[in-house]
């Protein structure tokens, strides 16, 4: 794509051609304005995209394979060990690093904070994709997906967390999708079913904190169900619920600094001057944040280490590796964290947030695979279970880039063709062309009656 803008070819972002006003076509969407031949010569020139072949070549005929043989031809499930890869990383781990969308809601849509608006978008769509894979692990875990609907609406179980977490982000996945229809309904052109969702703004965004924060709190919640199995270095059963929920902020924050950057770097085509240019600023606004939030876990993790009186474990090869994870993952990204804001260092902030990352990740598997069982016997994800895992995870990269490629994510959508703002007066031009909205002629008697004297 770098080397058609090279040569002149200015990516489609709006609502009609530039040259003529006429309305581009589906297909001209989905395509970014080129042709056929060239769109798929651009596909064949990114070496990303033979990567992604090679990876869907060997997985999707093991995702096939799974459902025609059934869970226990690719896991090692069992009651010592009720899940692996699909939900210790897919679930346990993709759910906090999706938090994105609703502390950015909260921040820019509650708290006013409109220094954050040109990223919001990015978070939502970073947190609907994010709970939507975390569904799609949870599916492919399932013994019988098509009777996901069966525990949630013909048997309940309202005593169980489980019901909690399942009914929250099945819920929390409709306000998502919501908040992010907005900008497809955008980039369709249906302006009426854009503003209905708009209309609804404050409403979606204080569903989401209250739906998001409990069912992440309620994922510590679900392993208290089984005490002694999770090593008590990683288990407080008063306390699991509020690891998981702010453990989930500094990664929510964490995520949309690392998915900027990448971005910046591989796709600033894609992106408007308004975000290109306040990202910077963003990105220290977010770390702050972020540091905020590490310290409070990092806090919280100390006060339920002393209320647990669990410090003898600290002297055993377990007690090491929590040594690791809480200097490596929490302290060590509190230091750089705060040189990186005194210093305005961009560059380090971003490395300490992909370092945050590996450390939620770390904590997550450590909680709920590696130091499951500590004292039994140890389960390792057999290769097919990791293939299936790998493949799903790089098709969640191939559709946050599809979707961030066309909908207006990363740029502002354009519903005014130029030679129709030429022809206008510079006074009565809009302040911004994805603004302006056609005057219907009953509008402009209603404002003659008000302006008119009798």
């Amino acid at each position: 794509m770098r080397k058609f803008i090279k040569e002149g070819f200015k990516p489609l972002d709006s609502l009609n051609d530039p040259d003529d006003g006429h309305q581009w076509s589906l297909m001209q969407k989905l395509l970014l304005g080129l042709t056929p031949k060239e769109y798929f010569k651009q596909l064949r020139r990114n070496p990303f995209n033979w990567i992604l072949f090679v990876i869907f070549g060997i997985g999707l005929p093991v995702i096939v394979y799974r459902y025609i043989n059934g869970l226990g031809s690719v896991m090692h499930g069992s009651f010592d060990y009720p899940w692996g890869l699909f939900l210790g990383f897919g679930l346990f781990c993709m759910v906090p690093l999706s938090a994105s969308g609703f502390l950015l809601g909260t921040t820019v849509e509650l708290f006013g904070q409109k220094d954050y608006k040109p990223i919001l978008n990015l978070a939502l769509l970073n947190g609907l994709l994010g709970y939507f894979f975390a569904v799609v692990f949870l599916l492919v875990d399932l013994g019988m997906p098509w009777r996901l609907y069966y525990p949630m609406v013909v048997s309940w179980g309202t005593a169980a967390v489980l019901f909690l977490v399942g009914w929250h982000v099945a819920t929390y996945l409709t306000v998502q999708v919501l908040e992010v229809s907005e900008s497809f309904f955008e980039w369709i052109g249906w302006p009426t079913a854009k503003n209905y969702i708009h209309k609804g703004t404050i409403g979606l965004t204080v569903a989401g904190i209250i739906l998001s924060t409990l069912h992440q709190g309620a994922l510590g919640t679900l392993l208290t169900y089984a005490p002694g199995k999770v090593h008590p270095l990683w288990y407080s059963a008063e306390f699991m619920w509020i690891f998981f929920l702010c453990s989930s902020i500094f990664a929510g924050l964490c995520m949309v600094i690392a998915v900027s950057t990448i971005i910046k770097k591989s796709m600033p085509w894609r992106c408007s001057g308004e975000f290109l240019d306040n990202l910077d600023n963003i990105t220290i606004g977010l770390a702050k944040g972020a540091t905020m939030a590490l310290v409070t876990y990092f806090v919280i993790k100390l006060i339920g280490l002393v209320h647990d009186n669990q410090w003898a474990y600290l002297a055993t090869g377990w007690g090491k590796l929590y040594m690791v994870e809480i200097f490596g993952g929490v302290i060590l990204p509190v230091i750089l964290f705060s040189f990186g804001i005194r210093r305005k260092s961009v560059g380090l902030i971003r490395f300490t947030a992909f370092l945050t990352i590996a450390g939620l990740l770390m904590n997550r598997l450590n909680t709920v695979l590696i130091t499951f069982n500590w004292n039994l016997y140890q389960e390792w994800p057999p290769l097919l279970e990791t293939i299936i895992s790998v493949t799903i995870f790089f098709l969640f990269i191939v559709v946050y880039r599809f979707l961030l490629y066309r909908l207006p994510i990363l740029y502002s959508w354009k519903t005014v063709p130029a030679k129709e703002l030429a022809s206008v007066p510079v006074a009565e031009q809009p302040e911004q062309a994805e603004q302006a909205e056609p005057i219907s002629v009953k509008s402009e008697h209603q404002f003659a009656k008000v302006v008119t004297p009798s």
